[in-house]
């Protein structure tokens, strides 16, 4: 009976795999491993990636859980090597019988080369030149001069008109830096909002 309960675990793993590996294939192995037999316990491998076969032996994981019920079920996104040196993320999933015995394990390999040249191609795309030109492509430039000006006052917890002249004339001169002064009105638009003269901005932004 229990041999029989244990084949009913081992498909219902198999079928798990299988559905697991078609689903992130071409970037996920999934293994099933038969602990009864740690000297051939790769029952099931789908979409091979570690070049392993059927009847392989078990990993240390599996032998670890083979001598220690008590050793922990799950590892989950653990740092792994393919055989020809690919970088691996892998889980691993003890599996036990009625008696608390581990019996079976499903393993999940996630193949990160291909990851990590996206990583690296998205990385080198969004680089950008922090240089001294700026340009701003929004429709609504008083909108976001009006924005930069609330969040320098939030920043310094107080309102926009009770900016000290000190705090007033740092924040004219990040406008001009950041070229907001020189979109069209950017100058007046910033003069409204603060509650002064067009002069005083152009005297803070010297």
């Amino acid at each position: 009976m229990k041999k029989k309960a244990n084949k009913l675990l081992l498909d219902t793993l198999q079928n798990i795999a299988e559905g697991l590996a078609e689903t992130f294939a071409p970037f996920c192995e999934v293994v099933v491993h038969d602990l009864r037999n740690p000297g051939n316990a790769i029952h099931g491998i789908y979409n091979n990636l570690s070049g392993r076969g059927i009847g392989e032996p078990a990993t240390e994981l599996g032998l670890a859980r083979i001598r220690d019920p008590g050793f922990p079920a799950r590892f989950s996104n653990y740092a792994n090597t393919f055989s020809d040196g690919r970088k691996v993320k892998s889980t691993s999933i003890g599996i036990k019988d009625d008696s608390g015995a581990y019996v079976a394990a499903l393993c999940i390999n996630v193949d990160l080369t291909l990851f990590q040249s996206f990583q690296s191609a998205i990385s080198q795309f969004t680089r950008i030149d922090d240089g001294r030109i700026h340009e701003h492509l929004d429709r609504t430039p008083a909108e976001r001069i009006h924005a930069r000006i609330d969040e320098f006052a939030a920043s310094r917890a107080t309102t926009v008109r009770s900016l000290s002249a000190m705090d007033r004339k740092q924040l004219v001169q990040e406008l001009k830096k950041e070229g907001l002064l020189e979109v069209r009105r950017g100058a007046n638009i910033a003069a409204a909002h603060m509650g002064v003269s067009r002069a005083t901005i152009y005297g803070d932004a010297k």
